[in-house]
């Protein structure tokens, strides 16, 4: 339950509340997945100079600001987020903000052996984990070469002992690419406690050469899992849940899709992101952000208001109108504000 009242809360031009936070901690990564950050081909792909990095005061103070407004879910990004160093005393700073009740960080765990169990008893909540495929070689493929699927696996047995219970596995699917790999991984964590996620490939960016004809719809793809073994639809959890859920009807679990593309979900959208460099983005298909460092530099009150004005100016409904939208259009990359 939220410290903050929600009576009198800004809401945007389309009445949505602002109750999902995004935290991109580091702009680089290890990995360089073709539909996120294709090596050679992303033009911010150099990082930023560690002086233009939000240090943990700053994020502190953002945080606290957003919480004000009505975030009460807080989500660490990057890039790679294991990459920033002394992550678990943000996350444990993080934690002790009044009205974030739910805390969690997503990864391509290749990192995450190593800093899991200091991740839960600094306070982070939940953990999601990108996995695109379970064959080695095709798994090195998606991340451009740079990734080895055991050290994944590693990370996800060491976020299990260390008390990780629900753990999200996040997977992209494409066309051509690695739709073969959605049995596999939805067999792999059925009656486990951890929830395979399919996400539509996503024309997020402008270096990852996204086409129409290289998404595979999810209902294609609930289809091909549901002849193997049968699911049943779930209610959603709360207003604005991304992901479509779904349990196996013999209660070996659940999976889950993300239909940006097929199903767009706009209308009830109420995230913001705050890249590494601090700047908001109200969409994850933002052409540009809104600086925020010289606002935090003034304060939780002052940057407080100031975002409460943003917020309700946005009108950012991009998947809904992507046909309209010209193809060359510049979009931030996601790598830049995270997921």
């Amino acid at each position: 339950m939220s410290a903050y009242p929600s009576t009198g809360l800004p809401r945007d031009r389309l009445g949505r509340p602002l109750r999902d936070l995004r935290v991109s901690v580091i702009e680089t990564c290890n990995f360089r997945c073709p539909y996120c950050m294709p090596e050679g081909l992303t033009p911010e792909e150099t990082a930023l100079d560690r002086a233009r990095r939000l240090d943990f005061d700053e994020i502190e103070t953002a945080v606290r600001a957003f919480a004000r407004l009505g975030v009460s879910k807080l989500r660490l990004t990057g890039g790679e987020p294991l990459l920033r160093k002394g992550l678990p005393e943000l996350v444990a700073r993080l934690a002790r903000i009044p009205g974030i009740d739910d805390l969690a960080l997503t990864t391509n765990g290749s990192l995450l052996a190593g800093q899991a169990r200091a991740l839960r008893e600094a306070g982070l909540h939940r953990l999601t984990v990108s996995v695109d495929s379970l064959d080695p070689a095709g798994f090195s493929a998606m991340s451009g070469g740079r990734g080895d699927l055991g050290d994944v696996l590693a990370g996800l047995a060491a976020a299990e002992s260390a008390g990780f219970r629900s753990i999200k596995i996040n997977s992209v699917i494409q066309r051509g690419v690695n739709e073969d790999q959605a049995l596999a991984l939805a067999g792999r964590f059925r009656g486990t406690p951890h929830v395979p996620r399919f996400i539509e490939y996503m024309d997020v960016g402008t270096c990852n050469g996204w086409r129409r004809e290289n998404v595979v719809p999810s209902a294609e793809l609930r289809d091909r899992i549901a002849g193997r073994w049968p699911l049943r639809a779930l209610t959603p959890t709360y207003r604005g849940e991304v992901a479509s859920r779904y349990a196996y009807a013999d209660g070996q679990g659940e999976v889950g899709f993300v239909s940006s593309v097929s199903e767009p979900f706009c209308g009830d959208c109420h995230r913001a992101r705050l890249s590494a460099d601090g700047q908001l983005y109200t969409c994850l298909f933002a052409a540009r952000g809104q600086p925020l460092r010289e606002r935090i530099a003034e304060g939780e009150d002052a940057l407080a208001a100031h975002l409460s004005g943003l917020w309700r100016l946005r009108g950012d409904r991009y998947s809904e109108e992507r046909a309209k939208v010209p193809a060359d259009r510049k979009k931030i990359e996601m790598f830049y504000i995270g997921g």
